[in-house]
């Protein structure tokens, strides 16, 4: 487990796929081809206190999809690459755009079109959820599953790694004076 919190503790920049890891995978299509997904308000709290910590969050996913860029929007992330099956040039512009190395890097995902950039980064992960592939290839796995909690567990791993996470969870205690 050390390992796994040397490698949380150099984190900058959390790279999240949205399919299978923000959401447990599900797909709801209406009639109309309207795009409907369940995100877990954990997560996206989780989100809030990573980027309150000075670590940002990015997310690189397969699929386009206006509701993906309106939770974003809500989250307050403005590092969003949507429609890239081939994730890896999505990735390359996004690391240009930083200016971090790899070992400042985290990844998390799910399924195989995940691994390349898993395998580039200095901290994957993947979702309990994931297929037994990128589990294989992953430096940490969540004890909670895509869309029930995994990325809130991903970013308190890191706040705790940095040792910012007591405070970021004391901080909402109200102590009247």
């Amino acid at each position: 487990m050390q390992d796994v919190l040397d490698k949380a503790k150099n984190i900058e920049l959390v790279i999240f796929d949205v399919d299978g890891v923000m959401t447990d995978g599900s797909l709801f299509l209406g009639d109309d081809g309207q795009e409907y997904k369940a995100f877990n308000s954990l997560d996206g709290h989780g989100m809030r206190m990573l980027q309150e910590g000075g670590i940002t969050a990015a997310i690189i996913t397969g699929r386009k999809s206006n509701v993906v860029e309106h939770r974003m929007n809500d989250l307050g992330i403005t590092r969003v690459y949507q429609g890239f099956r081939d994730k890896i040039p999505a990735y390359e512009t996004l690391m240009e755009d930083v200016g971090l190395d790899t070992e400042q890097v985290a990844y998390v995902g799910d399924d195989v079109v995940d691994l390349p950039i898993m395998t580039r980064v200095g901290f994957a992960i993947a979702v309990q959820s994931a297929h037994p592939y990128v589990k294989k290839h992953a430096h940490w796995i969540t004890q909670r599953s895509g869309g029930q909690g995994a990325v809130r567990d991903v970013c308190e791993l890191i706040l705790e790694a940095k040792g910012l996470l007591t405070q970021a969870l004391e901080s909402y205690l109200y102590v009247k004076k």
